[in-house]
């Protein structure tokens, strides 16, 4: 039995990801932490200044984070130390609190950490490297749209979009939006929606003379982003320490780079 503790354990997807935790025959959800105290299927919620004596409780396996970058950064860093693994689906981090994470995780505990688990992103993503590598003089727009309550814009997923173009076509300047008069140069377009209760629709469009091809994915429930979020938990337990993306989880590589944006 895999002993799991959720940080964000209340929020939107940290509900979502209990729920699947809690009807699992082989995870046990042993702990939530949150923003304030509570009690999630049966255990209990502590806020975050008490995560340190929960773990020391509970002594989980793996802790899963859905939080925010600020938040997720100390949780890291609290989970390495007590010798827990750790899902990270937390998104929005700096350049500097990505370094942060990685000094904490890099020699003592194994990470999974991505911007998104959706099983099928994954494999988007495999496609738009495909397609960027024969389509490298095509213009290319990337488009995504989620919840009027997502904070971070361009989402990690996004993000993660345009490092993996500029992997295989060469850096470009990104252009978030237009407005105004203007001629359209070697960029990449970004374009950001956020509205109701959209889960999470992400495209890529390339376009030449006389054809485009569109790329597309669109989630319908979080629960795709939790179902992947456990399989990276019944993975990451007794790997190697060091920091793993979804597509080593997949089977896609041997080990992922990737930390979420």
């Amino acid at each position: 039995m895999i002993k799991v503790v959720i940080c964000g354990a209340l929020g939107r997807m940290g509900s979502t990801v209990a729920r699947l935790v809690n009807e699992a025959p082989d995870l046990s959800l042993v702990g939530g932490v949150d923003v304030r105290k509570g009690e999630i299927y049966g255990v209990r919620v502590v806020p975050a200044a008490d995560m340190a004596a929960l773990l020391s409780e509970t002594r989980p396996d793996v802790v899963i984070d859905f939080t925010v970058a600020p938040a997720a950064v100390e949780n890291v860093k609290t989970a390495a130390r007590h010798g827990a693994a750790l899902v990270v689906g937390t998104t929005g981090f700096s350049p500097e609190q990505r370094a942060e994470m990685s000094r904490a995780i890099e020699g003592h505990v194994a990470a999974v950490i991505s911007s998104n688990f959706s099983i099928g992103v994954n494999i988007f993503w495999q496609l738009v490297r495909q397609a960027a590598r024969l389509l490298p003089d095509y213009d290319i727009e990337v488009l995504e749209a989620h919840h009027r309550y997502k904070k971070d814009a361009p989402s990690g997923t996004a993000k993660t979009i345009i490092q993996i173009l500029e992997e295989e076509i060469g850096e470009r300047e990104k252009r978030y939006g237009r407005e105004g008069m203007m001629e359209r140069g070697k960029e990449i377009g970004i374009h950001v929606i956020r509205g109701g209760d959209i889960v999470g629709d992400h495209s890529v469009l390339f376009a030449g003379n006389f054809e485009t091809i569109t790329l597309s994915h669109r989630a319908y429930d979080r629960s795709v982003f939790a179902q992947g979020a456990l399989k990276a938990t019944r993975w990451i337990v007794g790997r190697a320490p060091g920091i793993y993306g979804m597509d080593a989880v997949l089977g896609l590589t041997s080990k992922g780079s990737e930390i979420t944006k």
